[in-house]
């Protein structure tokens, strides 16, 4: 890869020789793989030489402290006026690019995040969820997320389950819904402790009882309105991304799927190549929830945004995903990663939704079908809805039909 970047004699022979050329030149043909561009792997390969000779790759592990030592003592190649320093900026992205490096090479001692005490238990929870209760990854998932807040949310004291009192349990909710946390969304949470302080009861682990008396907020049978765009600024939003940037074009295929087929993020981010069946002009959809495979026929224009995303923009990589980063390392696109697209994207045209993720164009997509004139049935299956009442609280977002009834003179049928 050395020969590829550097041309003059003298770099050559200076980068060859220098400190764990081997390892440098590896590394930089698995970045050029990863879709880095030629400036970029010039950047990377000088970093790597100016700090090779202070860091020890051997059998010890290299810590942070440690790049930061070769990062500030580093080789200077270039003659240059005074005693200059690095900036900032420039010290923070040559110890960024060595810390890859290190990592790559299976040698950086990471600074672990306090553990939780009770991580063994949390994972025969999770187990237990899995395999007797045949919850979906996406439940399983989000409940441990819950649980390990809530433990490095606890005093030291804490260290047993047989330690922890209800009063933790309630201030700890409590401090979310501070914290601007919804009253569904703390209901939720004290589900996720209830379900596993009640696990923890029958194993013996905590005492009797905890998990009955754990209180969450009231929620009224379908109290919440689903909040989304209407159907002008869905399609003000479309118009909005179709430019000619790698960017917009990618974009503007995920915004479609978003908007024309009620998807989830992370069902798009599921995408695989082989979910597009163009012979067929179908499309596969996992659903994580329900854990099947959902079949819709691929609408003209859908296959049109997807199809210019695949020509123009996705780079040519071993990766099956979908939708891809722009930018190197390229990557599959990760479900988190598309609230903030469609997010700022909203706000683009003038939307300040709350919340304004890419969920809220699932709720533009069920009330335009609603006002469309499809049947619960109909959009709760386009939707993937497992239960007709998760389809039901899109009647009360109808404000067509609301407004016909307002205008109705019910004096003249008394």
């Amino acid at each position: 890869m050395i020969e590829v970047l550097f041309k003059r004699p003298t770099v050559l022979k200076r980068y060859r020789e220098g400190p764990h050329a081997q390892e440098r030149d590896s590394y930089l043909q698995h970045c050029a793989m990863e879709g880095y561009s030629h400036s970029m792997l010039h950047k990377i390969a000088w970093v790597l030489l100016s700090v090779a000779s202070r860091i020890d790759i051997g059998d010890s592990s290299v810590t942070i402290h440690d790049i930061e030592l070769a990062v500030d003592g580093r080789q200077q190649f270039k003659r240059q006026a005074g005693n200059s320093t690095q900036s900032a900026s420039t010290r923070e992205l040559s110890i960024h690019l060595v810390m890859q490096w290190v990592r790559w090479l299976g040698k950086l001692q990471d600074t672990p995040a306090r553990p939780s005490i009770f991580a063994e238990q949390v994972d025969t929870f999770a187990r237990y969820m899995r395999e007797e209760r045949g919850l979906s990854p996406v439940t399983i998932s989000t409940r441990c997320e819950r649980l390990n807040w809530f433990f490095l949310s606890l005093p030291r004291t804490r260290d047993t389950l047989r330690a922890i009192t209800v009063f933790d349990i309630d201030v700890f909710i409590e401090s979310k819904g501070k914290a601007g946390w919804t009253r569904a969304s703390m209901s939720a949470l004290a589900s996720s402790l209830r379900s596993f302080f009640g696990f923890a009861e029958a194993r013996g682990w905590c005492s009797c009882g905890i998990a009955a008396v754990i209180q969450s907020p009231r929620i009224y049978m379908r109290e919440g309105i689903p909040q989304g765009p209407g159907w002008d600024d869905v399609q003000r939003l479309l118009v909005s991304t179709s430019g000619d940037s790698p960017v917009d074009i990618r974009d503007h295929a995920i915004l479609t799927l978003l908007a024309l087929y009620g998807l989830r993020r992370g069902e798009v981010a599921a995408l695989q190549l082989e979910d597009l069946d163009w012979l067929g002009e179908l499309i596969h959809v996992t659903r994580p929830k329900q854990r099947v495979s959902q079949l819709y026929p691929l609408l003209p224009v859908v296959g049109e945004a997807i199809l210019r995303y695949l020509r123009n923009v996705r780079p040519r990589c071993s990766h099956r995903a979908l939708f891809l980063t722009i930018d190197a390392p390229i990557r599959p696109l990760s479900a988190k990663s598309i609230t903030p697209l469609a997010h700022v994207r909203l706000a683009r045209i003038g939307l300040t939704l709350s919340p304004g993720g890419a969920h809220c164009l699932r709720h533009a997509c069920a009330s335009h079908l609603l006002a469309s004139g499809f049947s619960l049935k109909q959009i709760g299956d386009h939707l993937g809805h497992r239960s007709a009442n998760s389809t039901l609280s899109y009647t009360k977002v109808d404000m067509a039909g609301l407004c016909q009834v307002a205008e109705i003179d019910l004096g003249a049928l008394l």
